[in-house]
């Protein structure tokens, strides 16, 4: 039995993506309509090569993800685009089709939501009734996970301090969830904003979204697992939720597969622009791996406390946020404050500047020159929209994504 990978030996992608009437744009409860089996039954998975589709939490969302760990993030772009296809064709004829972006502009939750019903159903029953999972945050979500190996103490130690200095940053270069039930929020990464409040019953669920500072696998089951499932139990007598999934801090310790899984990135308009993005993560976490800037001992100085208010100026601002902080600053190798969004650039500059293919490049650039998704969505439509053109522009979004083109508006 081959033992898990080593650091960057390999790759886990998930990106989610809502289902919609292809007219309106409404959202329409389908998952298990494209997730069913040759014989008929919906499943939780369904293998397809290299890739695999399955459900999540609403049934109005279908995760594409790859099936298993990929040696590379080069040519995923291609492989997930021709998977959009595949949903497209097969959604079409139920009038239906995939829309990107973290959250849905104008879906009422407590309405339309509505929970996957088949196999695992007791674990979304078990969500829905200590916390009411329809509301934003719960039903209203689309994230892209990257997951990244890891082998024994040491290897998780020095992976998971290098994650939590980038993670904060991160909506800085993703957001692309504007709007609330047709408004703008009062956040460019509204998703964020509700997925760091949704489950705040159990605080010890999220933390403090940053990770704590634990480099070791008995560390962490001290420190963040436990106190999690003795917070629950109360509310979860039957321990159905009491597994490591439960987890929600911005990324997560998989030991079960020997991953740390990241969870602030909010889905792109094309999966071109998700896997640039991915591309650059990957870039930082190695150098910083690499002691590029800094030795490992500074990055495991930095507190989750300081962290997290990086993170909630990143969520509400995006790339406009002041940086300010010196020990995160330095670890970056940077002396002075400056903005999330020139942060970036400069690391894009520094790391991939001439070494990566144009397909990385481009949708970085546009990031770079006009800000993340979620401001050129904003300044095409306004922070109160009319339904109309809010409509029309998440019609584009959802022709960029079936043609695999960038949003260049705004």
């Amino acid at each position: 039995m081959k033992g898990p990978l080593h650091l960057f030996q390999g790759y886990g992608v998930e990106l989610e993506y809502m289902i919609v009437d292809r007219t309106t744009l409404d959202v329409r409860s389908l998952a298990d309509h494209l997730l069913r089996s040759s014989v008929g039954e919906p499943q939780l998975e369904l293998q397809r090569g290299d890739f695999a589709w399955s459900n999540e939490l609403a049934l109005h969302v279908l995760e594409m993800k790859t099936a298993g760990p990929s040696p590379t993030l080069k040519g995923l772009a291609d492989g997930f685009q021709r998977e959009i296809s595949a949903a497209s064709q097969y959604l079409a004829e139920v009038g239906a089709r995939l829309l990107p972006t973290a959250m849905h502009p104008w879906m009422d939750p407590v309405r339309e939501s509505r929970l996957w019903p088949h196999e695992q159903g007791p674990i979304y029953q078990a969500y829905d009734r200590i916390f009411d999972c329809r509301g934003h945050g719960w039903t209203n979500v689309q994230s892209v996970h990257l997951n990244l190996p890891f082998a024994g103490d040491i290897e998780f130690g020095r992976l998971h301090a290098a994650i939590r200095a980038v993670l904060p940053l991160l909506p800085a270069l993703a957001a692309s969830s504007p709007y609330v039930e047709g408004r703008a929020g009062e956040a460019l990464d509204a998703r964020l904003d509700y997925y760091c409040r949704n489950q705040k019953r159990v605080p010890a669920i999220a933390g403090l979204v940053i990770p704590e500072r634990v480099w070791t696998r008995s560390g962490y089951r001290r420190k963040v697992l436990w106190p999690m499932y003795q917070e629950i139990a109360p509310l979860d007598p039957a321990g159905v939720l009491q597994e490591e999934w439960l987890n929600s801090r911005g990324a997560i310790a998989r030991f079960e597969r020997s991953a740390i899984e990241i969870r602030l990135l909010d889905i792109q308009e094309t999966p071109r622009a998700d896997c640039a993005i991915l591309r650059l993560v990957d870039a930082v976490i190695r150098a910083l791996l690499g002691e590029k800037w800094v030795e490992q001992e500074a990055l495991r100085q930095l507190d989750e406390a300081v962290l997290g208010g990086v993170l909630q100026d990143c969520i509400r601002t995006a790339d406009q946020a002041w940086v300010a902080d010196p020990g995160l600053l330095r670890v970056f190798g940077f002396t002075g404050a400056l903005r999330a969004g020139e942060l970036w650039s400069r690391l894009t500059e520094s790391l991939l500047d001439g070494a990566v293919e144009p397909d990385v490049v481009g949708p970085l650039q546009m990031i770079a020159n006009r800000g993340p998704l979620a401001r050129r969505i904003l300044k095409v439509c306004g922070r109160e929209p009319d339904r109309s053109s809010l409509r029309d522009t998440y019609l584009e979004l959802a022709d960029c994504l079936e043609r695999g083109e960038l949003f260049d508006r705004g």
